[in-house]
């Protein structure tokens, strides 16, 4: 596929920077990263993210939805060592708990783990495990947002599954980007692949599907806020159905949290 075909030339050389620069540097690398890799595979941009010093040390966050097997498996033949973070809400599907222990054990990643917010914290705003009927933006922050955010301070950036063709406000992403409120860089070695390069890799691949898929779940995130999708209706349609809400919300841009879901 032409995402998956590594261009080698330069494909570690260390970048130079403007010393007059005035701007952010955080940003200036950035910028010089996404200049160097706009035409290299995600192989190659997530090879180079994982050695790159000046990156830092790097987390990937998977959903252990419909497509993150993807990502999950570019990963594994990198480093199967990298830290993956799958953020447990305790209200997920029993078949993503079963696919994530497949996935993990199939791709021999090594450095699995399991994110989930703490009891005393769930006792406290969550007693009777109804908030989600309530308040679903509340819920989303109590058991996903919140405990990733804490994971991840011991990272200087972490590597999502997003894509451009997800959503128009992600029309413009680019391989690398600065999060601004937490100052950490976050890679997205799948940013420019179409649906049909997704599909491809799957079936070249041999990867297994998220047995929900099957049953109509384009899009999965946790039981309760999660319906199937009928022909013809938007991917993201069965998430949050009826209700003024798309995104779980842990992303950050101009210091806001920002609904832009991963599913990665």
């Amino acid at each position: 596929m032409p995402h998956d075909q590594v261009n080698s030339q330069s494909a570690f050389t260390p970048i130079s920077f403007n010393e007059n620069a005035a701007a952010d540097p955080l940003k200036e690398k950035v910028e010089q990263l996404n200049a160097r890799y706009k035409h290299h595979s995600a192989t190659a941009v997530l090879d180079r993210a994982l050695k790159d010093q000046d990156v830092g040390k790097l987390a990937l966050v998977s959903s252990f939805g419909a497509e993150s097997v993807v990502l999950l498996h570019l990963a594994a033949m990198v480093d199967r060592n990298i830290p993956v973070l799958f953020v447990d809400t305790e209200m997920l599907f029993a078949e993503t708990l079963e696919y994530q222990i497949e996935l993990a054990d199939r791709l021999h990643l090594q450095n699995m783990q399991i994110i989930r917010a703490s009891e005393v914290t769930l006792e406290a705003e969550d007693p009777d495990g109804t908030l989600h009927q309530r308040d679903t933006d509340a819920c989303c922050s109590l058991r996903k947002t919140r405990p990733l955010q804490k994971a991840l301070r011991g990272y200087d950036g972490w590597i999502t599954g997003r894509k451009r063709f997800q959503a128009g406000t992600r029309a413009a992403l680019e391989f690398f980007e600065v999060e601004d409120f937490t100052g950490r860089i976050k890679v997205n070695p799948l940013a420019h692949w179409a649906p049909e390069d997704i599909k491809a890799y799957m079936e070249e691949n041999n990867l297994p599907r998220h047995p929900l898929v099957a049953k109509g779940y384009p899009s999965i995130g946790c039981a309760p806020c999660t319906s199937p999708v009928k022909p013809g209706e938007d991917p993201r349609s069965g998430r949050w159905r009826g209700q003024d809400k798309t995104e779980c919300g842990i992303h950050f841009e101009n210091g806001k949290m920002v609904r832009k879901g991963v599913n990665a």
